[in-house]
């Protein structure tokens, strides 16, 4: 069942308070919606939150480390006290791993960080609200944030966020059926960002990295930056494209009013590796469909989809 309008809905939105997170916001609240956004990085989400109600919307920020089961009840105590109900939850919040070198020699932290946020947070979001939302009963759709990185191919030099993003598709395939099992007037989607890069915070994941998470290794080299990946691809010969945020979001309204399960901008190239991966499997051949990067780029954390 889709969701009519977002007129009178309430959306809780993880990682709102910048990029793909804080476009959602926006899109939403201009349509009616009441706002609960959560995010590790108070200054920004005080900001956020000031600037949504200096435009009349109601919004609410909650300071929540996803990857902590009671801090994603709390966040969802603080959205049925304030509102009553929940319609719309974005599992948005995501981070880069932070790895270098070859998969063999990641550290545990690597690993653990961005399973913690990437699929722990989503895994708390839908323990947290799911239940409330299905003994409401009130239309609703549960929205988990994947990537063409995983979700659809993995780029070999971040197998750490592409497993993850990997696993948060198959989550909210069996969430669609879970929920199709009970009867539930709620819906799932996932969303694959794109079709193109994105300018998000993603890419300097790393500034929230949390003390229990810190690395034991010190990086070689450092964090690259966005403009620094981009310059190596285009000398690379790669044509670099960017989407914008905003551009997600209406592709997310989009979604939510049709009540589709893939939001997954058209794209050649995605429509090629889809292809190309299920027919390797059927082939039983090995991969040849992986994202690709020049070498200079190599050992990035962020989203190439």
């Amino acid at each position: 069942m889709a969701l009519e309008r977002f007129e009178g809905a309430v959306a809780v939105i993880t990682g709102g308070a910048s990029g793909i997170g804080a476009a959602m916001a926006w899109r939403f609240g201009v349509k009616g919606a009441s706002l609960v956004l959560a995010d590790v990085e108070a200054e920004v989400l005080d900001e956020q939150i000031a600037a949504l109600e200096a435009k009349g919307i109601e919004a609410i920020g909650v300071i929540t480390d996803v990857r902590n089961r009671a801090e994603v009840e709390a966040l969802a105590d603080r959205a049925y006290a304030r509102f009553g109900k929940v319609n719309i939850l974005c599992n948005n919040a995501g981070v880069g791993s932070g790895s270098e070198g070859r998969i063999w020699e990641y550290e545990p932290n690597d690993w653990a960080w961005a399973t913690g946020v990437n699929v722990w947070g989503v895994i708390n979001g839908i323990s947290a609200f799911v239940p409330r939302m299905i003994e409401a009963g009130h239309d609703g759709v549960v929205i988990n944030t994947s990537s063409g990185n995983g979700g659809v191919a993995p780029l070999a030099s971040t197998p750490i966020y592409a497993m993850t993003k990997a696993a948060v598709t198959c989550i909210t395939e069996c969430l669609h059926a879970h929920l199709g099992e009970v009867g539930a007037p709620i819906s799932a989607a996932v969303l694959y960002p794109g079709p193109h890069m994105l300018r998000t915070g993603l890419w300097t994941s790393w500034r929230n990295r949390p003390d229990d998470m810190a690395k034991e290794i010190p990086r070689k080299t450092p964090y690259p930056t966005l403009d620094q990946m981009e310059a190596a691809m285009r000398s690379a010969g790669m044509d670099v494209q960017f989407t914008e945020p905003d551009e997600v979001a209406d592709q997310v309204v989009d979604a939510i009013l049709t009540n589709r399960f893939w939001i997954l901008p058209e794209s050649e190239d995605t429509d090629r590796r889809i292809r190309a991966r299920a027919e390797s499997m059927l082939m039983r051949s090995a991969p040849d469909y992986l994202y690709p990067l020049p070498a200079v780029v190599t050992n990035v954390s962020g989203d190439q989809s």
